[in-house]
C-alpha cells in the first residue's frame, strides 16, 4: 500500500499553494473586511485549470480525481478557508452539469464555467428543509416554454453574486423522487435576493437568500431529467465533502505552523514556551490528528475515485472526522497564542470562525452519523 504523491500529484497541490501564498493571503483579511471575493481571482484560477477540476477532458475540463481535488483544497485553504470553499462549491455545480446535463447544456454553458467568467452557485437549502433536503418547497411548475419557479432558497454562498444557480426544486410528487436540477442565470426575469447575510466566518463570501417568483426558465436548462434531481445533488455532496473536509485540513495545518512559529518566539518564565512538555504534548496531538485526518479524507477521496460501494459512507465518515479535528485544531492553536490568538493580527481568530461552519455545511456532522448508521444497519 503506497501512500505517496505522485509526481504530479505534488505538483498539483504546489502549484495550488503557491498560487494561494501569491494571490490569495495576502488579501484574505481585506476581503473579509469587503464581504466579497474580487470577480477577477476566478479568472486567474480559471486559467489554473481549476474551474472544472474533475470536470472531463473532454468538456473542457482538467479532469483530475477526487483525490487530486482535495489536495488542490487542502492547498488552497492554507491561504484562505472562505476563498477555497467557495471554489468548491462552484466545481461541485460544474461536475453535475457535466455529468448530467444535456449536450446541449453543456456546450452552452461549460466553457464558461471552465474558465470561470460564469460562477456557480449550489441551491439545494430552503428556510424550511436543511438538513430534510427531500422537503424542499420550491416548485417548478411546466409551462409552453419550459418552467415557472417560485419559492425560496436560503444560506446561499454567492447569492447575488454569482453568474448562474444550480437549483434543486421540485417538479413532482412529495420526497426526493418529485425533485429535478435546473440551471437558473443570473438576470433571469423573476430572480431576486435578500440582504447579504451577517456570518460568523466565510465573511469573504456574499451571502444571501435566493427567490424565484414567476421566475421562467426554459426547458433546456433542465440538468438531466425530472425527478432525479435530488440523486444528482447527492452525488455531487459525496465530493462536497471531502472538499470541505480538506478545506478544514488546509486551514489547520496552517494554524498550527503559524502556532510552532510563535511557540518558539514567545517567552514565559526565561524560556520559549514550546520548551515546557505539557505544551509540546500539546503540539503533538495536533500532529497526531491532522496526520490521521489527512490519511482519512485521501482513502474516502479514493473509495469515491473507484466507484467502491462504501464510498458515500467514507465521505460521510471523513467529512466528520476531519471537520472536527480541524476545527479542535485551530481552536487548540488560539490557545496556544494566549491573547494573541484573539487579535485579527495574527489570522488564528479568523480560521477559527471559517472552519466552525465547516460542521453544519455539506449536511451537518450529525447527518453523517446518520448516514454512517445506515450503512452499519444495512450491511448487517
Amino acid at each position: 500500500m503506497d501512500f505517496s504523491l505522485s509526481e504530479e500529484q505534488t505538483a498539483i497541490f504546489d502549484m495550488a499553494r503557491d498560487f494561494g501564498q501569491e494571490r490569495i493571503a495576502p488579501f484574505a483579511r481585506q476581503w473579509e473586511k469587503d464581504g466579497t471575493i474580487p470577480k477577477e481571482l476566478w479568472l486567474e484560477v480559471g486559467a489554473l485549470g481549476f474551474g472544472g477540476l474533475y470536470v472531463s477532458e473532454s468538456s473542457g475540463g482538467s479532469g483530475l480525481s477526487r483525490l487530486d481535488a482535495t489536495l488542490v483544497f487542502e492547498a488552497l485553504s492554507m491561504a484562505c478557508p472562505s476563498v477555497a470553499a467557495f471554489l468548491s462549491i462552484h466545481n461541485m455545480c460544474a461536475r453535475m452539469i457535466d455529468a448530467f446535463g444535456s449536450d446541449d447544456l453543456k456546450a452552452r454553458v461549460l466553457p464558461g464555467v471552465v474558465s470561470m467568467e460564469t460562477v456557480l452557485s449550489y441551491c439545494l437549502t430552503e428556510p424550511g428543509s436543511g438538513s430534510d433536503a427531500a422537503g424542499l418547497k420550491t416548485r417548478a411548475e411546466r409551462t409552453n416554454e419550459g418552467y415557472s419557479l417560485n419559492g425560496t432558497k436560503a444560506f446561499i454562498s454567492g447569492g447575488s453574486y454569482s453568474d448562474a444557480y444550480v437549483c434543486m426544486v421540485r417538479t413532482g410528487e412529495d420526497g426526493p423522487r418529485g425533485i429535478s436540477t435546473l440551471y437558473v442565470e443570473d438576470g433571469t426575469p423573476g430572480l431576486s435576493f435578500g440582504a447579504l447575510e451577517e456570518k460568523m466566518g466565510w465573511r469573504a463570501q456574499p451571502t444571501a437568500q435566493v427567490q424565484f417568483d414567476d421566475c421562467k426558465v426554459p426547458a433546456e436548462n433542465l440538468v438531466g431529467r425530472e425527478g432525479d434531481g435530488f440523486k444528482y445533488a447527492m452525488i455531487g455532496l459525496d465530493g462536497g465533502r471531502l472538499n470541505i473536509a480538506a478545506c478544514s485540513l488546509g486551514a489547520a495545518q496552517t494554524a498550527l505552523n503559524a502556532t510552532l512559529t510563535y511557540m518558539g518566539e514567545r517567552k514565559a518564565f526565561g524560556k520559549s514556551i514550546d520548551g515546557f512538555q505539557g505544551l509540546q504534548f500539546r503540539l503533538a496531538d495536533m500532529e497526531i490528528e491532522l496526520q490521521a485526518a489527512r490519511t482519512f479524507l485521501r482513502q474516502a477521496a479514493w473509495k469515491l475515485d473507484q466507484g467502491a460501494p462504501d464510498a458515500t459512507k467514507y465521505c460521510a465518515m471523513a467529512k466528520k472526522f476531519v471537520t472536527e479535528a480541524g476545527s479542535k485544531a485551530v481552536n487548540q492553536c488560539l490557545q496556544l497564542h494566549g491573547g494573541y490568538g484573539y487579535l485579527a493580527d495574527y489570522g488564528i481568530e479568523k480560521l477559527v470562525r471559517d472552519l466552525r461552519v465547516h460542521e453544519i455545511l455539506e449536511g451537518t456532522n450529525e447527518i453523517m452519523r446518520v448516514i454512517v448508521a445506515r450503512h452499519l444497519l444495512a450491511a448487517r
